[in-house]
């Protein structure tokens, strides 16, 4: 069997205040659905501001709040090229092989395995591992580090990757529902602006 998840990469919580986060230990992956928690939905909000971070001395943004919260959020609020590193994970559970997205890629690059499907039958998906998806045919060769000679792939075919690209949406499109009840409750005075932003991060339809 093979299972699909949108997946938000996480670096740890640093003992972070503003709001309650789950704390995941140090680096890892958080898989986005409307399944998640309070906690695990304010680390996933924690980690795309945190990403969208602006130096307080860059002209190119308005000046930020003095207050932590509005200082916190002043990048995710302000960056019109929103980033949330991450990816597709792909786990083949009869053999246990697992496809993570690598480093600099984005949740939003999930659009690149419609080029697998479609356009030119391959895509990249970061560095450090160096995943490499592959039409063949009427399957899929998913390449778990292209750096490494013996590394293990995942087959799958073309009709179920289509299926689980679907499901992947729809968790995406259910945690930010999720995300947006979330932030009347713990950033009341920036709700539909955080809420705004993360669909923005995620490359959800607006």
């Amino acid at each position: 069997m093979i299972a699909l998840h949108p997946v938000l990469e996480i670096l740890g919580t640093h003992d972070f205040g503003l709001w309650p986060v789950a704390d995941p230990g140090t680096y890892g992956f958080l898989p986005l659905s409307g399944r998640l928690g309070a906690a695990e939905v304010g680390t996933a909000v924690m980690r795309v501001a945190e990403c969208n971070s602006v130096d307080p001395a860059d002209g190119h943004h308005p000046r930020g709040s003095a207050d932590p919260l509005g200082s916190f959020l002043h990048g995710l609020l302000t960056v019109e090229d929103l980033f949330a590193p991450g990816g597709l994970r792909v786990t083949d559970t009869a053999t246990g092989v697992t496809l993570l997205p690598g480093c600099c890629n984005g949740l939003d690059e999930r659009r690149d395995w419609f080029e697998v499907l479609d356009g030119d039958g391959w895509a990249g998906f970061g560095h450090d591992p160096s995943p490499l998806a592959e039409r063949v045919g009427d399957a899929v060769r998913l390449t778990v580090d292209t750096d490494r000679a013996d590394s293990p792939v995942i087959y799958l075919p073309v009709t179920e990757l289509r299926r689980l690209l679907a499901d992947a949406e729809r968790d995406l499109t259910d945690f930010h529902r999720l995300a947006a009840e979330w932030t009347t409750r713990y950033v009341p005075g920036h709700a539909t602006a955080v809420a705004d932003a993360l669909a923005r991060a995620l490359a959800l339809p607006g």
